[in-house]
């Protein structure tokens, strides 16, 4: 039996996972974008996304027919994304902003364009239906495809696809009301702000202090481990271009955004989350090789200027 390829526990990721990258590079912002829509959460999105391209690269030599490698990665992406919904569904005791009702209501919707206002409003529906709605509309995957994608048949996908549209042609195109800003706490804030002072002067001891000694990061495509095992600040002293971050808001969590300064300013280029437990911080998780997922938000936030505000903007 051929052995497994795998990423260290901890510590860098091998380079034959690095390789796996590079070889899945071109399908990665559609599935960013398929498990956002599908948990409602661009960073979770790229969370879940990390976590299914893992599991794929474990499980490489079951793909048979390298034509199926799309299919196959957005089948274990889905699967990932119920599994998401699934766990967040015990915590809160219920999927948010939506009652459970199997109505079929006798309407035909018409005129209702794809896009991102179906991959915002989509998700107001039941996972199933949300998935198929995406798959269809959106990534124009045939009903067969589909069926196989979600563990269905393609019955049950176009009664999804029926129910999820009648739904999806009720709702108003646009959000009510703006979605409210929830004011980080003011000991978050104290560290968080002290954290991007201390940063922005390249004071890595200082910085190190404020995180606990067991603290967490975890880095896209390249590291998972133990802050004090990585390469995290030099990588930074090392950069070209000048760079500096800001505090900022992704969809309404206040997160890190880190900025290049650019010939006409400085851009918000990707951000990074920050966890505190007990007045330090735990756990760091940085996507700085993500480049689709602050344009795949449906608002980010640098210092309270709207970046990317989809809502806004009217995309």
């Amino acid at each position: 039996m051929k052995s497994q390829p795998r990423v260290k526990p901890t510590g860098l990721f091998d380079v034959q996972y690095a390789a796996f990258l590079k070889t899945v590079s071109h399908l990665r912002a559609r599935l960013h974008r398929y498990c956002t829509r599908m948990v409602g959460s661009a960073m979770d999105g790229e969370d879940i996304m990390q976590e299914a391209l893992f599991e794929a690269y474990r499980k490489v030599d079951q793909l048979e027919d390298p034509g199926a490698l799309q299919g196959w990665l957005f089948r274990i992406a889905h699967n990932r994304c119920i599994d998401f919904l699934r766990n967040r569904k015990a915590r809160e005791r219920a999927e948010a902003n939506y009652a459970e009702e199997e109505i079929i209501l006798p309407v035909e919707p018409t005129g209702f364009g794809a896009g991102r206002a179906i991959e915002r409003l989509v998700i107001h529906l039941p996972p199933k239906e949300r998935a198929c709605v995406l798959l269809k509309d959106v990534f124009d995957y045939s009903l067969e495809e589909i069926a196989e994608l979600v563990d269905s048949t393609v019955g049950g996908v176009k009664s999804a696809l029926n129910r999820g549209r009648t739904k999806l042609a009720f709702l108003p195109a646009q959000p009510s009301a703006p979605v409210a800003i929830v004011a980080p706490d003011p000991q978050l804030s104290r560290l968080l702000n002290r954290y991007v002072n201390l940063f922005n002067q390249r004071d890595w001891d200082g910085v190190r202090a404020l995180a606990s000694a067991d603290a967490r990061l975890r880095v896209s495509d390249c590291f998972n481990g133990l802050l004090v095992d990585s390469p995290y600040f030099l990588e930074f002293d090392r950069a070209q271009t000048p760079w500096r971050i800001d505090i900022g808001e992704v969809e309404s969590e206040t997160v890190l955004i880190v900025l290049f300064e650019k010939h006409d300013g400085w851009m918000p280029t990707y951000p990074v989350r920050v966890h505190v437990r007990d007045g330090l911080i735990d756990a760091i998780t940085d996507y700085y090789a993500c480049p689709w997922l602050l344009p795949a938000a449906d608002n980010v936030r640098v210092n309270g200027r709207p970046i990317f505000d989809k809502v806004e903007r009217g995309s």
